[in-house]
């Protein structure tokens, strides 16, 4: 498979996206595509209430358009394969770091079951996935004999100032502003990861952000 048929296959037409807060390089869907999210978004308090992805240049009508592509290609039949190489292209050795979803959320069990496949595709990548959708997680991570040791899924909690639930305990999590486990120190160097890789470490139980 050539770059140019991955790109148009996995619906990143201009290539994979490159945060300036973090290392490396991501990929994003529409916040508003969110299913847990997108309610929570609505709930006062909550950590969705406050999402940046549902405002700045996550409103400009290319990036909507870019973010819908990247949705309906979900459903081709290669996508595993075309992800694959498109991460496993724009990644360096040197920091092989790789955040899945700077916006959005997984749409279904199977999509995870995608990225899984993907970081065992790429197992020199370390990959980060921050997630509301809890049970689809704990379902998959149930069923998943050999999960990927590349692979952090982080559970996040709902509603600023929260600890995480009980229901997440056996999962590294997120929280924001809850003052549990490590704080992250992106606020310090500019809103910059810097070289901090906490979030891509599993046995960095929980991250505390501050709210956005």
């Amino acid at each position: 498979m050539l770059l140019k048929e991955a790109k148009k296959i996995t619906g990143h037409k201009s290539g994979l996206g490159a945060p300036s807060k973090m290392p490396g390089f991501s990929t994003s869907l529409s916040a508003f595509a969110c299913k847990t999210g997108s309610k929570l978004a609505k709930v006062k308090g909550s950590v969705c209430s406050k999402c940046y992805a549902f405002r700045n240049n996550y409103n400009y009508p290319n990036v909507k358009s870019a973010q819908q592509a990247r949705l309906a290609a979900l459903g081709h039949p290669q996508w595993v394969e075309a992800m694959t190489l498109l991460v496993g292209h724009y990644t360096e050795e040197a920091d092989p770091y790789f955040r899945i979803h700077d916006s959005g959320d997984i749409q279904s069990e199977k999509h995870l079951e995608m990225w899984i496949s993907v970081a065992r595709n790429l197992p020199w990548v370390k990959f980060w996935m921050p997630t509301k959708e809890v049970r689809w997680t704990k379902d998959v991570w149930a069923k998943t004999i050999d999960w990927p040791e590349n692979l952090v899924v982080r559970l996040s909690a709902p509603m600023i100032s929260q600890a995480p639930p009980q229901s997440m305990k056996n999962f590294p999590t997120s929280t924001v502003q809850s003052e549990t486990g490590f704080s992250c120190g992106a606020p310090t160097r500019g809103n910059k990861c810097g070289p901090c890789r906490a979030c891509w470490t599993s046995t960095v139980k929980n991250i505390d952000y501050h709210a956005q």
